[in-house]
């Protein structure tokens, strides 16, 4: 039994659980392969993620991916929050490979996290492997620390945004990609 299959067992225990009930033999094994898929944007690198999928463009219009879907786990309560991000960026010489935004989400989205530094992490990171003008990440999400458990309101959610670059400085720019993404 590994460490951190050992310590959901504890953790089993300690809630007055039989672990030797037939439906828990294996769950403290199944809990820490979850958790370890859950956590895995943490041994996740940046630039194999991108796999050199930037490739030489002479668009300079704006480039609009949204509604990518994802979850992560409220570092506060280790509670999963679900919803979808919107990434624009404008070109300058290179475009990202499509599937990799998706790949860039879930690398961040894959830790104990809060949506505002993920929000914060996934427009860096584009603006990093692009080197672009500007970039702008919305994210939407229903967070499970508060439906499930507290004020418990289920109707609620969250939107996070970062701009950068011209969707900072340029308030045309910015309301362009609002309008494109449907807010």
């Amino acid at each position: 039994m590994s460490n951190l299959e050992s310590l959901y067992q504890q953790v089993l225990a300690e809630l007055g659980e039989n672990v030797e009930r037939e439906g828990l033999l294996d769950t403290p094994k199944r809990a820490a392969k979850a958790m370890q898929f859950l956590t895995s944007g943490y041994t996740t690198d940046l630039h194999e993620v991108v796999n050199n999928a930037v490739f030489t463009s002479d668009n300079d219009e704006m480039v609009v991916v949204q509604g990518i879907e994802f979850y992560s786990l409220c570092e506060h309560h280790m509670l999963p929050f679900i919803g979808r991000c919107h990434i624009g960026y404008l070109p300058s010489g290179k475009v990202l490979g499509l599937s990799k935004f998706a790949r860039i989400v879930d690398m961040f989205g894959r830790r104990l996290q809060i949506q505002e530094n993920m929000t914060k992490q996934i427009a860096e990171a584009v603006e990093e492997v692009t080197g672009c003008r500007g970039v702008g990440v919305i994210v939407e999400a229903q967070h499970m620390c508060m439906m499930m458990r507290g004020v418990q309101k289920q109707n609620s959610m969250m939107r996070t945004s970062v701009m950068k670059g011209d969707f900072r400085s340029n308030a045309a720019t910015r309301d362009e990609f609002m309008r494109l993404i449907g807010l």
